[in-house]
């Protein structure tokens, strides 16, 4: 089920909320896990044994990994640990890998060694990337909360003992199929009890309109466009073209899924919760170094602290291998195809270069707009072999940006795909990619930012509710009048 699609904004949505808030407070988590399994089962009820699997799974072995604690001091407790938390690695891994990358290990197989294998189709679960990593945060931070003391009250507080609890951490339908991924101890408290009111209410409202409006309106305009482009013919397309149907997925890419953080993040809320910032305007980065701390800021900060610190981090080790690992395991997070493991390894090799340039304290005085022009020449060129995933066909797309078919013929212009309306959402979205309140001047800066105040009183409120009503009611209109509603990252 799509958050942009009719039955979840005028049925499931609201049938949700109100029965939410109808409900006595005890009731209410049960509650969402039974609309989040139902949400979850519409795109396939068998997916739903997948994920209570992992569900069930996560919790024994937390409970292992606590007795462990409770019963045993010391190195014991420690090793025991040990053993159930690689256990539980190789169990969330290991459902991950069968239904996610099993496949692809046979195909290559196949094509390397043996051309007579049978090959075997498996359908990827939605979202299972996403709950799996967080049943592994939540085991992880169990078997690290072994080694902070030795009070068992302390154990206490990280062990969810509660099945229900658990259930609903991972299966939430807010977050459920495209992040942000929660993290256990930034969630635990929510789980056991949480705050409603009418506060919370319109400021998730809002962003969850903002949300709808980055998908409907901006993604999915500019989405459709680009696609036009990408199954065209590359040889005749042109570079001005080529370069426009680049700058269209960059754009979509980032109101897509962006969108989609924002409706989870505002959903969360409306039901108690606060789910952490998945993005912070990406794309005026000067360094891809940057670009990461801005993008995807759920899954950077995992492996951050489940993968890059446990290696070594910077203090430990090998610096460049452990940041090489990080980012070739990225792209792999990201799918099983050749073409998303060399994107992680395309980002990774310059954050290896800029470090090194950091470490050796090696500065090359560059005009802020030049840095920029380098960042988003490494992103775009990164996103178009993301979207294509095929390597050969990357470079066909590359060859047309820079001209390098050999064709002068081309077969549309640029033109033909910029009507008026392609060009107005271009530059509103290329506009709402910029942090206007912090790059005006003061005054003006400060105008801007009291419409996105979470809290106020006064004309400038009623305004900004009443443009967010109409930006839902012409977000409704482009749901209603277009049949092109992808979710990029569904499919991881």
């Amino acid at each position: 089920m799509v958050f942009s699609s009719i039955i979840f904004l005028c049925f499931f949505m609201p049938v949700m909320i109100a029965g939410y808030y109808i409900l006595p407070e005890k009731f209410r988590n049960l509650f969402l896990i039974l609309g989040s399994l139902l949400f979850y089962a519409w795109g396939g009820p068998g997916y739903v044994f997948i994920m209570l699997a992992s569900i069930i799974g996560n919790y024994v072995f937390g409970i292992l990994i606590d007795l462990s604690g409770s019963r045993l001091s010391g190195t014991k407790r420690l090793t025991t640990g040990r053993i159930f938390l690689i256990l539980s690695v190789i169990y969330n891994l290991g459902i991950l890998f069968y239904f996610k990358y099993f496949t692809f290990v046979l195909t290559t197989v196949h094509d390397l060694f043996a051309p007579n294998l049978t090959i075997k189709e498996i359908t990827l679960p939605i979202g299972i990337s996403f709950y799996t990593f967080q049943g592994m945060s939540y085991v992880i931070d169990v078997y690290r909360g072994l080694g902070f003391n030795d009070s068992k009250k302390e154990r206490e507080t990280l062990v969810q003992k509660n099945p229900l609890n658990l259930a609903l951490y991972i299966s939430m339908f807010p977050q459920l199929i495209a992040g942000p991924i929660v993290r256990y101890t930034d969630i635990r408290p929510f789980l056991e009890k949480r705050e409603v009111n009418g506060e919370k209410f319109i400021r998730g409202a809002e962003r969850f309109i903002i949300g709808l409006a980055k998908k409907a309106i901006l993604a999915n305009t500019l989405g459709e466009c680009a696609d036009k482009i990408f199954t065209s013919e590359f040889s005749y397309m042109g570079v001005p073209v080529a370069w426009l149907g680049a700058v269209l997925y960059t754009l979509q890419i980032y109101y897509d899924f962006s969108g989609y953080s924002d409706m989870a993040i505002g959903l969360g809320r409306i039901f108690g919760f606060e789910f952490m910032e998945n993005f912070n305007y990406p794309y005026i980065s000067r360094s891809i170094s940057e670009f990461w701390r801005r993008w995807h800021i759920s899954l950077s900060s995992w492996f951050r602290d489940y993968v890059y610190i446990p290696l070594g981090g910077n203090r430990k080790g090998n610096v460049y291998l452990n940041l090489f690992i990080v980012f070739l395991l990225t792209g792999i997070w990201h799918g099983a195809a050749y073409g998303f493991i060399i994107w992680g390894i395309w980002h990774g090799l310059f954050i290896l270069a800029e470090r090194a340039f950091q470490k050796n304290k090696i500065r090359i005085k560059l005009p802020e707009a030049v840095k920029w022009l380098y960042t988003m020449l490494v992103v775009m060129l990164g996103w178009v072999l993301f979207k294509l995933e095929d390597i050969a066909k990357t470079f066909e797309y590359i060859k047309a940006m820079f001209g390098f078919d050999g064709e002068s013929y081309t077969e549309f212009s640029v033109r033909f795909y910029l009507d008026n309306k392609m060009i107005f959402i271009l530059i509103v979205a290329i506009l709402a990619a910029i942090p206007w309140a912090q790059v005006l001047p003061r005054h003006a800066a400060a105008f801007i930012a009291s419409f996105s105040m979470d809290e106020g009183t006064g004309v400038r409120v009623v305004i900004k509710r009443t443009l967010l009503l109409l930006l839902l009611a012409v977000s409704f209109m482009f749901i209603v009048n277009s049949s092109y509603n992808p979710f990029i990252y569904f499919r991881f």
